[in-house]
């Protein structure tokens, strides 16, 4: 999935267990049956949620760790609360001491005594035995020989029962092999009925069948052998917190067997944007439309069909969808037949499905118009609602060609008949990869010739290569568990750059990609972040790997492992892994060993990657020149806050593949390479060398520490021929000497005098990076109120890159790279008044408005032009009324967009407020007029303050762990940088919950703030006086 259509930022938000669970239940029943509990890949503890049942466990052979002991501290003790209530009627009977009716106490007898001892060590023999006996766990149906530990008690059910099942993931005692699925959504009521029927495999004797299941209403289950017509009635128990049910078998089923496990159920279509949900909107310009459409990555199927609803559950299926006739259905394969029903109503029957994962499913129900075109034997269709059908041409093109270089580029055919594409009009993330039926933003399928930028033709294309590259990476081949997540999305986020590069060059440019490593880097640089792969044990930890850090920073391990390795074999690995694990999942360590089968032994891939993968940040290399000698140094590249642990620093090595250049190196060898394995190492030169540069082209992940003398050598080089390097290794050590001005390991003076090149730069990635950093300073002392050094500040901006803003061109001309550097500066100057950037583009605005909105503007400036416009009164009124005229999606998010750069605070509420309600303005658009409207200094406290007022609503609308609060949350608070902000921001998530407190993407907006405040009180004095 795609979640982030912006480029640099996805349900099912639960409260795992309650410490009050077993407050009103005293009998703690042991219904452990199971002998066979989910695998567990080598790195990966097992998630044993903390409050949902109590320890009771043989002496000996289990180890515990830390939090085990806590459990078992307060399981001990609510076990001997258990035992005293049982034993209270004796208790009552038993007189030890005789009360007088003074009220005084008599003594107790000689026999008394002596039997209340024999009973009382009688007792606590029976206690001591039972909860020590090794390998016996006591229940109510005795001792079982089985050595049991923590799973081994279990929460009760909705109805009062013992609920047979504790951890958050599946048993894997049951498998699913085939579901036959029936559903039947009413577009007038927002309701669903369905039945679903599947097929299982009892891996071992059972007599219950675990699977998911989200607020459905079950009326009818039966369970049958499979072949079997005889249908017997189950029971039905139901587990919220884990989104679990459990089928209880009358009799056990067999070691196996197979069973046929059937369910009629109905709910409601979702109001957010997960599971079956509806769609509204704008019909022929006045009527209201509906669809009803699927999302299900990564938690959601269960919420259609009840289902075992993990990756690694593997099934086929069968998809059955009752409709009017007047609607149409699709789902991931082609239509079988379509059969008449009572009431007008008819059943479409689509093909069994490939073996694929729940996510992957899909179902769409509307009217909807399509144009298709056939390659390779595959129908490849895009479809759109009715009003947008002509601009779906680019799309359907661009598929047709990317699906032939990735059938050639893997090997493999694409294993589908067809491939639908689906503009969809209200859509959270920017795509979905579902197994032949993918679905988009409109935005980021739906091209128009007139309206679309360069840059959004791009994204377009961008968006297509990442869907199209997860039908083989993340459908083909799955990761077993969401700790893996990175194998899904950071190997399409890379794949989808490399296929641009080879079948797009006309579009590709390395700078988008560059920017994104750089800026996924400030991410990973922070104590809030997380390995690649992590593991994760609840809903919310799920949704939260939907971030830069496993798209991004994956893609940027597996540039660098392509350039340590090279295309061919890389490319071989690749296909080797695919092949091997076809149809089925896999894990990371399955892609290394399918690399190093390809490597000869020359490199052991899975022990350098590991120190990548799981690791979380990225290692800071130091680089010395001594005469012929440069000396090495690495160390985890860390933040001076107190909060850190900088004693577990020290702990952190990688293995670092080392890429490169001297002034005298050889002219057949453009870049030499090393492998650092080791804390410290030497490299020996052939002779001395004037400058050194590590880290060619930006290719490996890693920031250089060059010492004093070599950073004067490299910012002489810039000085005398810049073009020495290349223009990535330029913008690289651009991003390097501000990252480490940030730390105080450079001075903020030094990295203005590595910039002041940049008058005579021409290249797109340099400029826009000193433009980035320059900004970034820029942006914090404007929210501060500190107008005299914010303008000093601009001075030094428009010193340095003025006169390539005064000739940036309004047209739509130049190379891809050219026109993103185009809008980069002009949308700078003209936000901030520099040259005569306004007064041209509020002249360009008032020629089209004029015209009614009849007059041609040029698409790569088009948003500028409105930004401008949308400054005043007048202007902002036209652009909303255009707004809600026009077809044109591209063209109408640049109007929203300029609409969000107001400077009115009234208008930029009821745009914001608008937003939230969905109707007006899809709720989709909500992330990006808030993230808008809090980078202007009008916006950015209101943009926060809305999100205060509205955080109930936005978790509910979009889930608390989702990409989509990520970026609302980072978005509105990334700019403060004050002790006063920091205690609101962490006051106002503490008062929420613990949970949302908790949240990384919270830890992560905490630890912004307090980066910004440590950057002010380091560096404003020094800045003030470079001004």
């Amino acid at each position: 999935m795609e979640p982030f259509p912006s480029g640099d930022r996805i349900p099912l938000p639960r409260n795992m267990i309650e410490n009050s669970m077993f407050e009103e239940e005293p009998d703690v029943v042991d219904l452990a049956k199971e002998s066979c509990l989910h695998p567990l890949e080598p790195d990966e503890a097992e998630y044993e949620p903390r409050s949902s049942r109590l320890l009771v466990r043989g002496l000996g052979d289990h180890e515990m760790d830390e939090d085990e002991e806590d459990y078992e501290s307060s399981s001990a003790k609510l076990l001997g609360m258990s035992f005293m209530n049982r034993s209270a009627g004796l208790r009552n009977n038993t007189i030890g001491y005789r009360q007088n009716l003074d009220g005084s106490c008599s003594a107790p007898s000689v026999r008394t005594t002596v039997i209340c001892a024999v009973v009382l060590v009688i007792a606590v023999s029976v206690i001591m035995a039972i909860y020590l006996l090794p390998k016996c766990t006591f229940t109510k149906e005795g001792c079982h020989s089985k050595n049991h530990t923590a799973e081994d008690i279990y929460p009760l059910a909705t109805n009062g029962k013992p609920f047979p099942w504790a951890q958050f993931r599946l048993p894997s005692s049951v498998v699913p092999i085939h579901y036959n699925i029936v559903l039947q959504p009413n577009l007038t009521t927002a309701m669903f009925t369905g039945s679903v029927q599947i097929t299982v495999k009892a891996v071992v004797a059972t007599s219950h069948v675990i699977l998911h299941s989200s607020k459905l209403n079950i009326t009818k289950a039966t369970l049958a052998s499979s072949g079997s017509s005889h249908l017997r009635a189950v029971e039905i128990l139901e587990y919220p917190l884990n989104d679990q049910i459990a089928v209880v078998a009358p009799e056990a089923l067999l070691a196996g067997q197979e069973y046929n496990i059937s369910m009629e159920y109905f709910a409601n279509l979702s109001d957010s944007y997960y599971g079956f949900y509806k769609i509204s909107y704008k019909h022929n310009s006045s009527m209201a439309g509906w669809l009803a459409a699927t999302q299900f990555e990564p938690l959601a199927a269960r919420s259609a069909f009840p289902c075992f609803d993990e990756p690694a559950f593997k099934a086929t299926f069968q998809i059955k969808v009752k409709r009017e006739k007047h609607h149409s259905a699709l789902s991931n394969m082609p239509k079988k037949a379509t059969n008449p029903l009572a009431d007008g109503l008819v059943e479409d029957e689509f093909f069994v499905s490939l073996k694929m994962s729940t996510y992957l499913v899909a179902v769409i129900v509307g009217n909807l118009a399509n144009i298709s075109k056939e390659t390779n034997k595959v129908l490849v269709s895009v479809y759109a609602v009715p009003e947008k059908s002509e601009h779906t041409e680019y799309a359907l093109d661009t598929t047709v060609k990317l699906l032939d270089f990735y059938e050639k580029y893997f090997n493999i055919t694409y294993p589908l008949p067809k491939l639908d594409m689906v503009a969809l009009p209200d859509f959270q993330s920017a795509a979905m990869e579902n197994w032949g039926l993918i679905t988009f933003q409109e935005t980021t399928l739906l091209h128009d010739e007139k309206t679309s930028s360069a840059m959004d033709k791009k994204k377009v294309t961008r968006v297509i290569a990442h869907e199209l590259a997860h039908q083989w990476l993340g459908n083909l081949v799955t990761m077993k568990w969401w700790n893996d997540w990175w194998l899904n999305e950071g190997f399409a986020t890379f794949i989808e750059n490399f296929a641009m590069k080879q079948a797009f060059s006309d579009l590709y440019t390395d700078d988008s990609f560059l920017d994104l490593r750089f800026r996924t880097m400030g991410k990973d640089s922070m104590n809030s972040s997380h390995a690649v792969f992590l593991a994760v044990k609840s809903s919310e930890e799920i949704e939260e790997m939907f971030d830069a850090i496993s798209y991004v920073k994956g893609a940027s391990l597996l540039l660098m492992l392509q350039n340590f390795l090279h295309n061919d074999i890389f490319q071989a690995g690749i296909q080797l892994y695919l092949q091997d694990h076809s149809y089925g999942s896999a894990s990371s360590n399955d892609l290394w060993d399918n690399m190093n089968e390809l490597t000869n032994g020359t490199a052991d891939i899975k022990k350098i990657m590991k120190t990548w993968t799981m690791q979380k940040g990225f290692p800071l290399v130091t680089v010395r020149r001594e005469g012929k000698r440069i000396h090495l140094h690495q160390e985890k590249y860390v933040h001076n806050l107190e909060s850190e642990n900088q004693s577990t620093h020290s702990s952190y090595l990688w293995h670092i593949p080392l890429s490169y250049k001297i002034s005298n190196g050889s002219s057949f060898l453009p870049f030499y390479t090393y492998l650092l394995n080791q804390t410290s190492d030497v490299i020996d030169l052939p002779s001395e060398t004037e400058w050194v540069k590590f880290n060619i082209e930006a290719n490996d992940y890693y920031i250089v520490q060059y010492a004093e003398d070599d950073w004067d050598s490299l910012i002489h080089l810039l000085e005398r021929e810049h073009t020495a390097l290349s223009s990535r290794d330029r913008a690289n050590l651009i991003h390097d000497i501000f990252n480490l001005a940030g730390l105080g390991r450079v001075s903020l003076a030094k990295a203005f005098k590595l910039i002041d090149y940049i008058v005579k730069e021409n290249s797109t990635a340099p400029i826009v990076q000193a433009l980035y950093q320059m900004s970034r300073i820029f942006n914090l002392v404007e929210k501060r109120r500190m107008e005299d050094l914010a303008s000093k500040v601009l001075c030094r901006i428009e010193k340095l890159l003025g006169e390539k803003m005064k000739h940036q061109p309004w047209t739509n001309s130049g190379t891809p790279s050219e026109q993103e550097l185009q809008s980069s500066l002009l949308t700078f100057a003209c936000s901030y008044g520099l040259g005569d950037c306004s007064t041209t583009a509020v002249e360009l605005f008032n020629k089209w408005k004029n015209s009614n909105g009849t007059e041609s503007l040029s698409a790569d400036v088009m948003k500028i032009i409105f930004t401008a416009g949308a400054k005043t009164d007048i202007g902002w009124d036209f652009l909303w009324n255009m707004y809600h005229s026009l077809v044109s999606e591209p063209e109408k998010l640049k109007i929203l967009e300029a609409l969000a750069s107001s400077d009115d605070v009234k208008r930029l509420t009821r745009l914001m407020q608008t937003s939230l309600e969905g109707i007006t303005i899809r709720s989709q658009d909500l992330p990006t007029v808030i993230k808008t409207a809090s980078q202007n200094l009008a916006g950015h406290l209101l943009a926060w303050d809305f999100v205060k007022q509205n955080w109930d609503q936005l978790i509910k609308k979009f889930h608390r762990g989702s990409y989509t609060m990520q970026n609302i949350v980072m978005s509105t608070t990334c700019q403060f940088s004050t002790p006063e902000h920091l205690l609101e921001v962490k006051t106002f998530f503490e008062s929420k919950s613990e949970e949302t407190a908790q949240l990384r993407y919270v830890q992560e907006a905490i630890e912004t703030i307090q980066l910004n405040i440590q950057w002010m009180t380091n560096n404003l004095a020094q800045l003030d006086k470079l001004l």
